[in-house]
């Protein structure tokens, strides 16, 4: 089994630790992100790579909350973007540390906005700099992001969550209801793959979809692509 697989395998167990944290000891950042989310004029919804896609998966949630935001990644945030005093950022960044979301953070000090930083990263510049951090625990994937893309896609959907109104137990029932199933049916799902001709060597992929799955949709070309290129053992090692 490669180290890719390996991390595939374990989303549900870092999904279900994402949802215990954002109940528990990270309910109160939550909150306030939500809180200064809602009393601002402009919020933007940013990041990077991977981040991006997880960004994306949560802006249609943001949407159907009546709670629209401006989506553009941190690159073009970066070079094109002037922000009012008033804005509030959502940056969601795995390290913190790309280079995009550094400079960016620096041009936002500047224009006095409000950060509120997803990460999975306690030490890097987002977490330390963000007015509001939301450090996600997760165990690191090996090469590919993998868990650390699901979780940040999870939790910026339950802070769209939050700021509609929509968080309650309920709602954390039936997502840890939806990942007990998922992870019931993965054994099915592999052997399906592996039974099928469709995922046969030069055949040409599609990724398809429509609102929350977007992000997700995104990622999967990504993580396709990358899987492909790194190759065996997620070392590197064909």
């Amino acid at each position: 089994m490669t180290h890719f697989l390996r991390d595939i395998l374990r989303q549900p167990k870092e999904l279900r630790r994402t949802i215990d944290f954002l109940f528990t000891e990270g309910r109160p950042p939550l909150d306030l992100a939500a809180a200064a989310i809602r009393g601002a004029r402009h919020v933007y919804l940013t990041g990077i790579g991977s981040s991006w896609h997880a960004a994306l998966s949560a802006g249609t949630l943001f949407s159907l909350g009546a709670s629209p935001v401006y989506m553009q990644d941190a690159a073009e945030l970066l070079e094109y973007a002037m922000f009012p005093a008033d804005a509030t950022v959502i940056m969601i960044s795995r390290s913190g540390r790309s280079i995009e979301i550094v400079k960016l953070l620096a041009k936002l000090h500047e224009s006095r906005a409000t950060v509120i930083g997803i990460t999975n990263s306690a030490d890097g510049p987002l977490a330390s700099e963000a007015q509001i951090p939301l450090v996600i625990p997760v165990e690191p994937d090996h090469a590919i992001s993998v868990n650390t893309y699901s979780t940040l896609a999870l939790a910026a959907g339950i802070l769209a969550s939050a700021v509609g109104g929509a968080l309650d137990q309920k709602l954390g029932a039936v997502l840890l209801a939806a990942i007990g199933k998922t992870e019931s049916v993965i054994g099915g799902w592999q052997a399906q793959i592996a039974d099928t001709p469709w995922f046969a060597r030069g055949a040409t992929t599609y990724f398809l979809a429509r609102g929350c799955s977007v992000g997700s949709c995104h990622e999967a070309r990504l993580l396709w692509e990358e899987g492909r290129e790194i190759g065996g053992d997620g070392h590197g090692n064909r």
